[in-house]
């Protein structure tokens, strides 16, 4: 069994071994196919869902950032649904991995983000820097483990 052993910061060794694991679990090969991400995001900041420059530089370092490889640039639109306040922006960079798309309502201060990948990655990292990038009080985080019975 493993000694806890304090450090000045509060955080224990333990703690670190789990992490350090649990970050090379995420990076080993795994049984399915790949982790899907997808996020709901609500009460976040009004001016950064509707900025279309903000969404696509987003887009543009998150795969470098999560160990990804872009292979289009961004692309980003404004779009306006039949209902007025359904207003906002889409955008989705292509990775060879998969791909990464975002979807802001931004009347309704309110977005949603998709992240698919055939690599594993470190989805708690990426759940944290989008939720802190849009602001958001409050979310929603669900992660499918898709292609179980993908072919290997």
């Amino acid at each position: 069994m493993l000694e806890t052993f304090k450090y000045a910061n509060s955080v224990n060794i333990s703690e670190l071994i789990n992490a350090k694991e649990r970050l090379e679990s995420k990076t080993n090969t795994c049984s399915y196919f790949g982790p899907h991400l997808t996020l709901d995001l609500s009460q976040c900041n009004y001016r950064k869902l509707s900025d279309l420059d903000f969404v696509s530089n987003l887009l543009n370092i998150l795969p470098k950032m999560i160990g990804m490889t872009k292979i289009t640039q961004p692309y980003v639109f404004n779009y306006s649904g039949k209902v007025s306040e359904d207003k906002g922006i889409t955008g989705m960079v292509l990775i060879a991995e998969s791909h990464i798309s975002v979807h802001t309502f931004q009347e309704k201060c309110y977005a949603f983000v998709d992240l698919f990948s055939c690599k594993p990655f470190d989805y708690d990292f990426a759940t944290n820097f989008l939720v802190k990038a849009f602001e958001s009080k409050k979310y929603e985080k669900n992660v499918v483990k898709r292609g179980n019975y993908f072919p290997r």
